[in-house]
């Protein structure tokens, strides 16, 4: 049986796993190369999401491009984030350095009301955090991560590798039901607006407004296909990691990803299912 566990942050998520307290998690990708690369004995399976992650400054500030951040304080949720790595993919961009912004790690759950009570000028996060931003009435969207990097990507599902060894169908199974939900999600709005009420109100304890506004403001905000694993947005990652100094050697895409199982979900097709009904097929 698959029992989903919720926790706080990546930290724990982090321990958890090496610990083998649990066998899968989602968790942002550089994370995940960074532990493989340690050795911890975890293999990247399928993608989460992709975009959902944007760069949010006060209503009120007057900047209208990265380069106005310049000696701003910057929250990010992790060193080990892709939401981190998007900062230093814009500075290059602009022929910024490191040393031009402030960055502090902040939970995710405290950057709005950081940012509300001006204790940060910006924040570089994850859904639903601009969008609460925004919701609030304080908080502005600088720009989403697609912007500076098509095919932008975060979550990552990874497994740890006895569980891919001794129960590859169990993988499978988490792989294709993912699959599956990315397919019904991306197939309209009806669908997300159902998807916010439900995990709402039952997995994230949550206002479903904001879910819904997360979801469908506009409706690309955050995309649920196609989930496969390619090399070139891994490498990208890698990449950065290197340059931004929280990866200190090279590791190959074959050492972190499996991808036999992305391949076996390519066949699937959507759930079929309606608002109200006991099971989805």
């Amino acid at each position: 049986m698959l029992l989903p566990r919720k926790f706080q942050g990546f930290p724990e998520i982090k321990e958890a796993l090496i610990s083998g307290r649990i066998q899968a998690a989602f968790m942002v990708a550089p994370m995940a190369i960074a532990l493989r690369s340690q050795g911890v004995p975890i293999r990247i399976v399928y993608l989460g999401h992709r975009y959902g992650s944007a760069v949010v400054v006060r209503k009120d500030n007057p900047a209208r491009s990265f380069r106005d951040l310049k000696n701003k304080t910057i929250a990010i949720p992790s060193r080990f984030s892709d939401e981190r790595l998007i900062l230093f993919k814009v500075m290059k961009e602009y022929g910024m350095k490191p040393a031009d912004i402030r960055m502090v790690e902040m939970a995710p759950a405290d950057v709005t009301g950081a940012l509300a009570a001006h204790a940060i000028d910006a924040f570089s996060m994850g859904e639903p955090h601009p969008s609460q931003a925004e919701m609030g009435g304080f908080g502005r969207v600088l720009f989403q991560a697609r912007e500076h990097w098509p095919d932008y990507m975060s979550c990552v599902l990874v497994v740890r590798q006895d569980l891919i060894t001794e129960h590859p169908a169990i993988v499978q199974v988490m792989v294709d039901g993912i699959a599956r939900s990315g397919l019904w999600l991306d197939a309209g709005r009806p669908h997300r607006e159902q998807a916010a009420d439900f995990v709402g109100r039952y997995y994230y304890n949550q206002d479903p407004k904001l879910l819904l506004w997360a979801l469908t403001n506009p409706l690309d905000r955050v995309t649920y296909t196609p989930l496969t694993p390619f090399k070139k947005d891994f490498d990208l990652v890698r990449d950065l990691m290197l340059e931004s100094g929280v990866l200190d050697q090279s590791i190959e895409f074959n050492q972190y990803v499996d991808p036999q199982f992305a391949e076996g979900a390519k066949i699937k097709t959507a759930w079929k299912y309606e608002a109200g009904d006991a099971t989805a097929q």
